[in-house]
């Protein structure tokens, strides 16, 4: 749903006041929280509305039923120059991509470069918010995670890699980073439950109903497209499988085809999801300033290109800057379900409610 379809915004302090105090009362220790408030309300501000704020009471029922641990005994073993294994212990993935990420920023900027695999962790909410955490600070970062099954094979009958994202990062000079995050999947699965949610149909060729026909109706899809839909999927299972060796073979997790879902009635079992993150120092490869100066010159062409009318060509991160500079500005918006969400979260939880913006 569009921003101007929504009437109730809050700011981005009162989320961030709001997400940490409930995650603290559900038992997250306080890097934890900060954490997951600093991913979500991330995710929320630009616009990713599907790996943002809707994604807490789902960590919320986690924590409860102690498939995640709230205050894990994360361990980080070095085992090169520039690689290394984080165990997450069960903990809350977004603690552990935060980590990773600074333990490979620490050995890039030794080395060049620096590579973790994590294992023993849980969702993450979107991988972008971790590979932009490495260009914030001047790093190329990359961040990949493997999940449950949700999509197609290309001519498969039945559910086989998760979404499997992509997130890609890099910095630019007195801008924003360049940043990429997609699945996958022809869409992420978050996408499904909150179109759900607001009564919206599914754009056509990105998901699949039980007899693996192509379905609009997010009710009756059970499995996604990989990317590239019907005709074109072997791009995007290929694409999964190779998050899928990075991100659980790498880390010596299960793959994807075998974890525990996401959802689902058991919230007490821990699901052993891989990550793997990859930071690189620009300057380690080519002169002070030559990478800067290659990229500034390379998005000015590529705005630059003659579009169709009443069109944009935008670059990776354009859309998430425009709408993330809209939100702080008015607001972060919640759907209708949200609302009452939040409101149930709030008076469970014993915190004083979002207040709303006028």
């Amino acid at each position: 749903m569009s921003d101007a379809q929504q009437d109730f915004r809050i700011a981005r302090e009162d989320l961030e006041r709001f997400m940490e105090a409930v995650l603290a009362a559900a038992g997250a220790e306080p890097a934890s929280a900060k954490a997951v408030t600093r991913a979500l309300v991330t995710a929320s501000r630009m616009g990713t509305d599907s790996h943002g704020l809707r994604l807490l009471p789902h960590y919320l029922q986690a924590l409860g039923g102690g498939r995640i641990k709230g205050a894990p005994n994360m361990v980080f073993q070095q085992r090169l120059a520039a690689t290394g294994f984080l165990d997450a212990d069960d903990g809350l993935g977004h603690l552990a991509g935060y980590t990773a990420m600074d333990h490979a920023m620490e050995m890039a900027d030794k080395v060049g470069l620096g590579a973790v695999a994590v294992g023993n962790s849980s969702h993450f909410g979107a991988a972008g918010c971790y590979a932009l955490a490495a260009a914030e600070r001047g790093y190329l970062g990359m961040a990949f995670c493997n999940s449950d099954p949700f999509v197609l094979l290309h001519d498969g009958a039945n559910p086989f890699h998760g979404t499997n994202p992509i997130a890609f990062a890099a910095p630019v000079a007195g801008a924003s980073p360049y940043l990429l995050d997609m699945a996958t999947s022809s869409i992420p699965w978050n996408r499904v439950q909150q179109y759900g949610a607001i009564g919206r149909e599914l754009p056509d060729q990105v998901a699949a109903n039980a007899a693996g026909k192509v379905s609009r109706v997010p009710s009756e899809v059970v499995a996604l497209l990989p990317l590239g839909g019907s005709d074109f999927g072997f791009k995007g299972a290929g694409l999964g499988g190779m998050v899928e060796v990075l991100s659980s073979t790498l880390s010596g997790m299960q793959h994807g085809f075998k974890l525990l879902p996401m959802g689902g009635p058991d919230m007490s079992t821990p699901r052993g999801v891989g990550h793997f993150f990859l930071a690189m120092k620009p300057d380690a490869f080519v002169d002070e300033g030559t990478f800067a100066k290659g990229l500034a010159d390379y998005l000015a062409d590529l705005r630059g290109q003659a579009v169709s009318p009443n069109a944009t060509v935008m670059a990776p991160g354009d859309r998430e800057w425009r709408c993330q500079a809209r939100r702080d500005a008015e607001g972060i918006p919640l759907d209708s379900a949200n609302q009452l969400a939040y409101a149930e979260i709030a008076e469970r939880y014993r915190i004083a409610p979002l207040i709303r913006l006028d």
